[in-house]
């Protein structure tokens, strides 16, 4: 599944994001989606990743503060994604995957829910 630009890449993960439930994305507040064609690193194998602060770690948290960023990778999705609705999929479980981590849940736990 590499023949996906980032214009097309990004639309995906607006139409993943629109079809969150409600009680997923409600909860959000200064959070920006963001999508980057790979990690710093450049490795393949880390498909999304959190920066900020957990809403459970926070103390005075307010007016003038950074957003919050949760970003897909697109190069790593594609590529384990032999599919569309492969790269759905995973962009759905990825996304999830990273709210999560907005609401403090840590990757064990959130393997063991199956959004890993």
């Amino acid at each position: 599944m590499e023949n996906l630009d980032q214009k097309q890449f990004e639309a995906l993960v607006v139409e993943g994001l629109d079809a969150l439930d409600d009680e997923i994305v409600d909860g959000l507040e200064n959070v920006v989606f963001v999508t980057e064609d790979r990690p710093e690193d450049g490795s393949l194998n880390v498909l999304g990743l959190y920066n900020g602060v957990a809403i459970t770690s926070r103390g005075q948290y307010g007016y003038g503060e950074l957003p919050d960023r949760i970003v897909l990778y697109r190069e790593p999705l594609l590529a384990m994604c032999p599919t569309l609705d492969d790269l759905k999929r995973q962009i759905n479980i990825t996304l999830i995957h990273e709210i999560g981590h907005y609401y403090g849940i840590d990757d064990k736990h959130l393997h063991e829910l199956g959004w890993a």
